[in-house]
């Protein structure tokens, strides 16, 4: 086509384009571009994440992408009067509002609420380069990038209403808190970087005094897997720590690795560990099988291997066991990107018991074993499900519950808590860490929505009034 000067307007330089924007609106600009471009040439799921759900998941090809797929439900928070969509015959209220990033949740003997307003702590050498930058921009995106509020905040419901009346700073000052677990009077936090301990009197809104370190935990400047989880024994003479990769495959070098994708067990008296399991890629949250007395877990797996592979997944872990990582998923499925591998190990990969979806981010783990959920919510486990960023469809961005039937899940699990995502694709909340309230109600951390979510039967709903 013949250009006709007169009738087109002066041409404008790509420098004073550039110019005539923001610096700030040029990188989201520019990040939207990327992500346009990869999204459409994505991996696509070829399975319904049912397919990498129970016993025996359905574990297709990998199909190796050198860039994830992405696929963001952008952070946006609820509605004013929106809240989750509860199962048919379950009730849901917010328990606690205008929270700052909550992830993780214990509750206190007298029954006060404890969560961690937390976030990842700077990871100055986490994947540098390309692929590292675009990595910070989706986390930016799907609301995982606000600095960390580093503390844990006490809530309490004094009439029993099934709403926090109070709420106070109960620990302020600390780096990257997650888990949290009470010892006679010894509190406990699992911060990024280490596990300490404060002295704790029943009742007490608030901790002044500083704490004593108990043990270093793996951190650094990539601590890819920030979170780390802490639960007692039975007894109270041994914690036990989840510690997850510092890389989705060891891609950071296997040396990076020492100590990590783990649960130690950990003597608070002498301030020792020992490696209790390993192989484990992310590590969250931990349980005690009522009936039996066995730990359980649940695992965020690898990425990159395509929409329907790693299945995240629900274990028992016994002592001294190994479940593959890096070097196979699944049991003995090798991860040919991992070179050199290790035939040794891998021949001793346990099969994790209860796939959960792939990509579903599951994260918070509670075993709901009590007189107040009628069956069959009466015996299994519900997880917090945090939610893909990197599956076409989307996966999680829900609490599910197990069944048990004896000591072992049995059966599909069901939807207790949906609706965190709009019709449009946008994500009002994402839960993470769960945890029963005194009288056994369930209570759902919400790092995107800023709430804590309270769930009951109808029928406790009822029997109050």
């Amino acid at each position: 086509m013949r250009k006709v000067a007169d009738k087109w307007p002066p041409a404008l330089s790509i420098k004073r384009v550039q110019d005539s924007i923001p610096m700030k609106s040029q990188r989201s600009l520019l990040f939207t571009v990327i992500a346009m471009a990869l999204a459409s040439c994505g991996d696509v799921a070829q399975l319904p994440v049912t397919a990498g759900v129970g016993p025996h998941p359905q574990l297709p090809p990998p199909n190796p992408t050198w860039i994830p797929t992405v696929n963001i439900a952008p952070a946006v928070g609820w509605p004013e009067n929106r809240k989750p969509m509860a199962a048919p015959g379950i009730n849901v209220n917010a328990f606690a509002a205008g929270l700052d990033h909550p992830r993780w949740l214990y509750v206190l003997p007298n029954g006060d609420v404890l969560v961690a307003e937390t976030n990842a702590p700077p990871k100055p050498e986490d994947s540098k380069g390309m692929k590292g930058w675009f990595m910070k921009q989706v986390m930016k995106d799907v609301g995982a990038s606000v600095p960390s509020a580093n503390r844990i905040t006490l809530l309490r419901d004094s009439d029993g209403d099934g709403v926090a009346e109070t709420r106070t700073t109960f620990i302020e000052g600390l780096n990257s808190p997650f888990g949290m677990t009470l010892v006679g009077n010894d509190f406990y936090v699992a911060n990024t970087d280490a596990l300490v301990k404060f002295p704790y009197r029943d009742g007490e809104t608030r901790i002044t005094g500083p704490g004593t370190k108990v043990v270093d935990l793996p951190g650094g400047p990539i601590n890819h897997h920030w979170t780390k989880n802490v639960i007692a024994s039975p007894d109270g003479s041994r914690l036990y720590v989840t510690v997850g990769s510092n890389s989705n495959v060891a891609e950071n070098g296997i040396d990076n690795e020492t100590g990590r994708a783990a649960i130690w067990e950990v003597d608070p008296k002498l301030g020792t560990h020992r490696i209790y399991a390993s192989g484990l890629r992310n590590p969250n949250g931990l349980a005690w099988e009522p009936n039996s007395g066995a730990l359980w877990t649940v695992i965020n797996e690898r990425d990159e291997l395509g929409g329907d592979l790693v299945p995240d997944y629900l274990t028992s872990v016994p002592d001294n066991s190994f479940f593959g990582w890096p070097y196979s998923y699944y049991g003995q499925h090798l991860d040919e990107r991992v070179q050199p591998q290790r035939p040794d190990l891998v021949a001793s990969a346990k099969v994790p018991d209860y796939a959960l979806g792939a990509h579903t981010a599951c994260l918070g783990l509670v075993f709901s074993k009590n007189n107040v959920w009628p069956a069959p919510f009466n015996n299994g486990v519900f997880v917090g499900q945090h939610g893909s960023w990197n599956r076409k469809p989307r996966s999680g961005y829900q609490v599910v519950f197990v069944p048990f039937k004896g000591s072992r899940p049995f059966g599909e699990p069901i939807n207790v808590l949906t609706g965190f995502v709009s019709a449009d694709g946008n994500a009002f909340g994402r839960p993470v860490g769960v945890a029963l309230d005194k009288k056994a109600a369930l209570l759902v951390a919400d790092d995107v929505g800023n709430s804590i979510w309270r769930v009951v039967p109808s029928i406790a709903v009822k029997a109050a009034k």
